[in-house]
């Protein structure tokens, strides 16, 4: 029996309509992913859950005493409670019984005989609610929690109203996650936080969580570790996928393939209808051709299927940034401090052309200073920074006050892209194409720069960054306001090759996405406290498959221990020397026919699942994709040992 119900429910803001006849249930325990362009009705359908709005039709229905939580974007907490007090109110009788505890124990202190039974019969049955509830135990689950949220034990006394926005959030979602509800409703939990806690997040869903969860994240990873079931909101309908959301991107494609396929059988059928019709509406058959004219009508009104908006691929010609030389920026030596503990010590990096650096770190470890200083915008305290002489930035940051308000959106972007070295600018064609590269649909390419969404907006200064000849591209947190299908479309634009629209300088990716660091990154930075840095040259997800779980990477040597001549900076780099590496060994030739052979299955399963018969089966669906998800973690612990092996043999 389904602990929660909706059968149904039609729901609009105005002329707007969000949902429309949508029926969604959730048994008790199931984790499920709700995903769905901005603005499509996600938020509004956790609301109607929660019994936040009503519907203006249909039914939302709540199994008897269902305890349901709800993380909203800014929780209410009461700002005169410490961090720690905030947390704890999640076990508000826990609290209650130790206060009526205390009492019981002064009155016993001086009761007489008459009532001292009376008072021990008291306190054992508050004692037995007291351990049923938790009893001091909720104390360690409290501290586990702040910490796994990133919380440090020096803020546990700091006060609410000193917190900032981000950190009121985490502390909402602590309190929330220790009341334990029957049913979670997440709304973008990660916002506020960065990988590892990202990382504590899902572990704690996936494994420690009971209940059931329905959430809306952007967190792609996310989704794939906790849930095991993708509602999508479409054209304010609702439609189900099994699985994770690797599943569901599958499914999806194999979906708007079949789509594509009809849409363009009917679009032959009216080519052949209308020139039926033109051809013998005025003659002995015009009234067979007004009687197929009426057809083709109710044809076109009630069946006829649209073309998915996510299935062209973005092929554009766009200008071409200058050629930089062998070095893009470098630095040797670089340290930084703000009166404290150095937060950058002693950094050496040297990007060529076509390098594509992704800069993790928990909040606070100095990636946007180290932007900056490698910028020169904040003065290094220590240390060389060299940069080409013919560099050409495009810097995505998180405040876009310099656009013009009144541009159109292609506007926008045809002034945006520099001109070409004939001295034309995009035309309005061209600058259409690209912002419909870039999901503006025709109207949406109509509206002014001042009245879109904030993730809108960031997703027409991504554009215009993209197409715009820098031959230094530094995207900080750029998918913080984007939906997923935008962030995909920023990962296909900084990963396609140049010929077929990609970008084709040098990135730098700061950001918490690990799906957006796995896709375009091939090496990564991480900056830790006190200074202490790693480079990792290879990708996120190699990066992520070295590091134990729950472990922080390891770090570059202290300040103290690191003993290193004086920095110094050429134009080009000296490389360090290599020695050559040994033959393969026995192991890993043995684990790479095994990956192979896995892969080879996991192919032929993709192409299985493509076919209509299989994937309108759901239990066909569900089984091959049981299996795939099984090769697919067999494939994965295969490359961890061959990366274990492969390392031990450099």
């Amino acid at each position: 029996m389904p602990i929660v119900a909706l059968t149904n429910v039609r729901f609009g803001h105005g002329t707007r309509l969000l949902l429309d006849g949508a029926t969604v249930s959730i048994e008790a325990g199931e984790k499920i992913g709700l995903v769905g362009r901005n603005g499509c009705g996600k938020s509004t359908l956790l609301k109607l859950i929660a019994s936040r709005i009503q519907p203006d039709a249909g039914s939302v229905g709540l199994q008897r005493g269902i305890r349901v939580g709800f993380l909203t974007q800014d929780p209410e907490i009461d700002p005169t409670d410490t961090l720690r007090d905030a947390a704890a109110r999640a076990f508000t009788r826990l609290s209650e019984i130790r206060h009526e505890l205390h009492s019981i124990y002064e009155q016993l202190a001086h009761a007489d005989d008459s009532s001292v039974q009376k008072l021990l019969d008291v306190q054992s049955r508050l004692e037995h609610e007291f351990e049923a509830a938790g009893g001091y135990a909720v104390d360690h689950r409290i501290d586990a929690v702040l910490h796994g949220l990133g919380f440090t034990n020096e803020q546990f006394s700091q006060g609410v109203a000193t917190l900032s926005g981000g950190q009121r959030a985490r502390a909402g979602l602590a309190r929330l996650l220790l009341e334990e509800p029957d049913i979670l409703l997440l709304d973008e939990p990660t916002n506020h936080l960065d990988i590892e806690g990202r990382r504590w997040l899902e572990e704690f869903l996936a494994d420690e969580f009971a209940g059931a969860v329905l959430v809306v994240s952007h967190d792609r990873w996310l989704l794939d570790r906790v849930v095991t079931r993708i509602i999508e909101i479409h054209d304010a309908g609702i439609r189900e996928y099994p699985g994770n959301y690797a599943d569901f991107t599958l499914l999806r494609r194999q979906r708007a393939l079949t789509q594509q396929r009809l849409h363009t059988k009917q679009q032959e059928r009216i080519s052949r209808e209308e020139a039926y019709i033109a051809r013998y509406k005025a003659g002995q058959r015009a009234r067979q051709a007004r009687g197929r004219a009426t057809r083709l009508e109710r044809f076109q009104r009630d069946e006829l299927v649209e073309r998915p908006i996510d299935f062209d691929v973005m092929r554009l010609e766009l200008p071409r940034a200058e050629r930089v030389g062998d070095i893009v920026v470098a630095c040797a030596g670089l340290s930084k401090s703000f009166g404290g503990p150095r937060i950058i010590h002693e950094l050496d990096l040297a990007l060529k052309p076509g390098a594509r650096l992704g800069i993790v770190g928990a909040n606070g470890t100095g990636k946007t200073t180290l932007i900056r200083m490698l910028l020169g915008e904040e003065p290094a305290d220590e240390g060389v920074i060299k940069a080409s002489p013919r560099l050409s930035v495009g810097w995505f940051r998180q405040n876009q006050d310099h656009l013009d308000p009144a541009l159109a959106v292609w506007h926008h972007l045809q002034m945006t892209v520099p001109k070409r070295r004939n001295g034309t600018r995009l035309s309005e064609q061209e600058a259409r194409d690209l912002a419909g590269a870039f999901l503006f649909t025709g109207a949406q390419q109509e509206a002014t720069i001042g009245s879109l969404s904030g993730g809108e907006r960031a997703r027409a200064v991504l554009a215009g960054l993209v197409a715009g000849a820098h031959n230094l591209l530094i995207l900080d947190e750029p998918s913080n306001h984007l939906d997923i299908p935008s962030a995909e479309r920023l990962e296909q634009a900084l990963s396609l090759p140049p010929d077929e629209g990609g970008y084709d300088g040098t990135l730098i990716l700061v950001s918490h996405d690990r799906a957006l660091l796995a896709s375009t990154c091939d090496q990564i930075l991480c900056l830790e406290e006190n200074g202490r840095w790693t480079l990792f040259q290879g990708s996120y997800a190699e990066f992520d498959a070295q590091r134990p779980r729950g472990a922080k990477p390891a770090p570059s040597p202290t300040p103290e221990a690191q003993v290193k001549p004086k920095p110094s900076l050429d134009a080009t780099p000296v490389a360090k020397p290599r020695t050559a590496k040994p033959r393969p060994s026995r192991a890993i030739g043995e684990l790479e026919r095994s990956m192979a052979a896995l892969s080879t299955r996991i192919a032929t399963l993709d192409e299985r699942m493509g076919h209509e018969e299989v994937y309108r089966d759901r239990a066909k669906t569900t089984t091959m994709l049981d299996e795939r998800t099984s090769l697919e973690r067999q494939r994965a612990a295969l490359e961890a040992e061959w990366l274990r092996l492969a390392e031990r043999d450099s």
